[in-house]
């Protein structure tokens, strides 16, 4: 969907039922107004389809067709059920229920177990690592962090797949799955897991699915009391359901054919979980007389972006393809995509972060710009290209903003602000919204220009500023809104782990990226072996690892890069071949053409900067010998484990001298150069501006701006603060 606007974070709720349809289109329109019998809703990447179902929902409501509290509509994340409850809220419907399938689960789970079992509720696991890792000691299997993490995520999977310890081996093979260890441990591994739950009076996340589907089944009279209070349901990306949730739903419903499922096949990606798009893709086979939808617009992304992501799905194979839906966008043209090769992948890292640099100078907004890659493995390069540039950035899937301790502290100081209101006299003569706020978070160390330093102290400006952001927002649109009315907002935004936007780069996923959306997007490391990555063998493995770019390509409204590295470090073999899926998309392929560029240093290709490193060959450690590979020992120029020679007293004095020019400058430490470039100065004693310019991370740019500091710093020259870097 199009940005959110200031306008439409707290809108006016409508006046009547009709007022509930303006704005809609005629699709959107169409699902809103399809209340009975069973609803199948085809909706491409930005068309608009969680506004489709909630002015549905909320229609029905204001109608007085639907009953709210006999409305349950599932989702798969918390994130997206607060978005939709947020959404319903604004538009009258606020008592519908909107949860994630887990947490509906949950709460009958709870409310019956003791009429269908007795006793208290088992306790609830957050995370099963530590008790697989009981699991495997107890079989005597050895697990190391990764082995062990894949362990948990086979024993998921056969858990949502109705899978039982005895059959995992099978079940494996039959659904063609690459396993990452020996199945019959791993199958060993899972049923010593669910013995030990039983022996500790525990449940986990797969559990509340499986027990609840057991006293659905085995009770009538409890799934009849279920049936009695939920009468309609509404499922979101119900291409992402699982076995185990199609039967939860099924028995939700038990003979009704009040439904709603919204999904796009082309967005199936999460099958390692246990997903299908079987079930949505066969609703029509199931529900012979269900209307369907197709929702197309695209208000998301330009026509450029639109025909690349069109033309990724001509060439796609299989029953998901065969549904695939043609994108239309609805927006003004924009700049064509580009495609850029690059010699390795700290020259892709690089001009990547040059290019982000020169958007944000453009006007585009850091928190409106991503970099995303098949796997989490390749973020850190890019951390260090980005601080090498000045850029600050975010990883997504870090802790969640609610659950910082600066946020829950700044949350009951806000909350005892609203309590005591004018009695306050941190607020005496302070009228408007945002500088109450300010003057609240004060109390716990926020001021309004950000700290200098980088790492955790940047961290807690960050979350803290994300509120005042908040709090003017709020302000803009409602000017008589006051501190309880964001506390408000800020509890439900807690509630459903809808957190406001912290600014700086986003570095993602693919997968984490589902379901958000950025004006500029970087796709990277798009070569064979990473996407599609290695272990994709069959036909339909493959066809995945295509849809997971489509998402990733669907993820930009305006600006689009897509790259690869022809070596994964300077001066290696160009050996590797950019993604079979780039293809049909480059010039000269049977596809759209986006423009393609060779960038200066690639594999001998060029001039330049980056060029004048490929002469340099392999980056090798200065103490073994052995190439480097790995980013951060590549600013080194040493292993991690190799005996360092650093010179303590420069290395402290650089610390210092780069604490003042961040200082100066207004930007945190690690923009003027990080802690690894400085170890790697201290270690090296350059004394001329060609060994200084040697050492990865320190570049042209930086090496005119600095480079005079630092050399003089490094021969014990004392620098005056005035003039230093100026």
């Amino acid at each position: 969907m199009t940005p959110a606007t200031h306008s439409t974070l707290f809108p006016q709720v409508p006046e009547s039922a009709d007022a509930v349809l303006d704005g809609l289109d005629p699709e959107q329109r169409e699902v809103a107004t399809a209340l009975h019998g069973p609803v199948c809703v085809l909706a491409g990447a930005g068309t608009g389809k969680t506004r489709a179902i909630t002015h549905r929902i909320a229609y029905g409501v204001r109608a007085g067709i639907l009953q709210p509290a006999s409305v349950l509509a599932v989702t798969f994340t918390q994130r997206a059920a607060g978005e939709m409850r947020g959404r319903l809220r604004q538009l009258g419907a606020g008592g519908v229920q909107a949860r994630t399938f887990h947490s509906a689960a949950l709460r009958q789970l709870q409310y019956f177990w003791p009429k269908a079992v007795g006793g208290d509720l088992p306790r609830l696991i957050d995370r099963k690592a530590q008790l697989v890792a009981d699991a495997a000691t107890r079989c005597r299997i050895r697990l190391d962090r990764t082995e062990l993490r894949d362990v948990t995520s086979e024993i998921e999977w056969a858990k949502v797949t109705q899978t039982v310890p005895a059959d995992y081996p099978a079940a494996v093979a039959k659904a063609q799955r690459d396993a990452p260890r020996d199945t019959a441990e791993t199958g060993q591994v899972y049923a010593m897991y669910e013995q030990l739950k039983r022996e500790r009076d525990l449940l986990d996340f797969e559990d509340v699915l499986l027990l609840t589907v057991g006293i659905l089944q085995d009770r009538h009279d409890i799934a009849e009391q279920v049936r009695r209070q939920y009468q309609h349901f509404v499922v979101d990306e119900y291409q992402d359901v699982s076995p185990l949730q199609q039967r939860l739903l099924d028995l939700w419903l038990g003979d009704r054919d009040s439904l709603c499922v919204v999904g796009d096949a082309s967005q199936t990606i999460y099958s390692f979980t246990g997903a299908t798009p079987d079930y949505l893709l066969d609703f029509r086979t199931r529900h012979p007389h269900a209307a369907v939808v197709r929702l197309v617009r695209d208000y998301r992304s330009t026509p450029q972006v639109v025909h690349l992501a069109n033309g990724l799905l001509a060439q796609a194979r299989g029953r998901a393809a065969d549904h695939r839906l043609e994108l239309v966008s609805q927006r003004d043209p924009g700049p064509e995509p580009v495609l850029t090769e690059y010699g390795d992948e700290p020259t892709e890292a690089e001009g990547t972060a040059r290019r982000i640099r020169d958007l944000i100078a453009s006007g585009v907004p850091a928190g409106e710009i991503a970099v995303l890659y098949r796997v989490n493995a390749q973020s850190e390069i890019y951390e260090q290209a980005l601080a090498d540039a000045g850029v600050p950035y975010q990883l997504r899937g870090a802790e969640r903003f609610f659950e910082r301790r600066e946020v829950r502290e700044a949350g009951a100081a806000l909350r005892s602000a609203a309590r005591f209101g004018a009695n306050d006299p941190l607020l005496d003569d302070v009228v408007d919204l945002p500088s109450q706020v300010r003057a609240v978070l004060s109390t716990k160390g926020w001021t309004t220009e950000p700290p200098a330093g980088s790492g955790a102290v940047r961290d807690r400006w960050e979350s803290l500023a994300a509120l005042v952001r908040l709090a003017e927002d709020l302000a803009r649109v409602r000017p008589e809104a006051t501190l309880a009315d964001l506390v408000a907002e800020l509890d439900e935004r807690a509630a459903a782990q809808h957190a406001p936007t912290v600014q700086g780069v986003t570095l993602a996923s693919l997968h984490a990226a589902k379901g958000l959306e950025w004006d500029a997007v970087f796709l990277v490391g798009l070569t064979e072996g990473t996407l599609p990555i290695t272990y994709a063998r069959t036909d339909e493995q493959i066809e995945e690892e295509r849809r997971l770019l489509y998402v990733g390509i669907t993820r930009a409204r305006r600006h689009l890069s897509l790259s690869w590295a022809l070596s994964r470090s300077p001066g290696g073999r160009a050996h590797r071949e950019p993604s079979r899926f780039l293809r049909a998309l480059r010039p000269g392929g049977a596809g759209p053409a986006a423009r393609t560029v060779r960038a200066a240093g690639g594999a001998g290709r060029g001039a330049g900067p980056a060029r004048a490193r490929r002469a340099r060959g392999p980056v090798r450690c200065r103490v073994c010998g052995t190439t480097l590979t790995i980013a951060g020992e590549m600013k080194l120029m040493r292993c991690e484990d190799c005996p360092s020679e650093m010179d303590e007293g420069l290395y402290g004095r650089l610390l210092e001298w780069r604490a003042g020019q961040a200082r100066r400058l207004g930007q945190p430490d690690y923009c003027v150069f990080t802690e690894k470039t400085l170890i790697a100065i201290a270690e090296t004693v350059p004394s001329t501006d060609a060994e200084l310019a040697a050492i990865p991370g320190v570049g042209i740019r930086k090496l005119n701006r600095f480079g005079a500091d630092v050399l003089a710093i490094c021969a014990g020259e004392e620098r005056a603060d005035e003039d230093a870097g100026d």
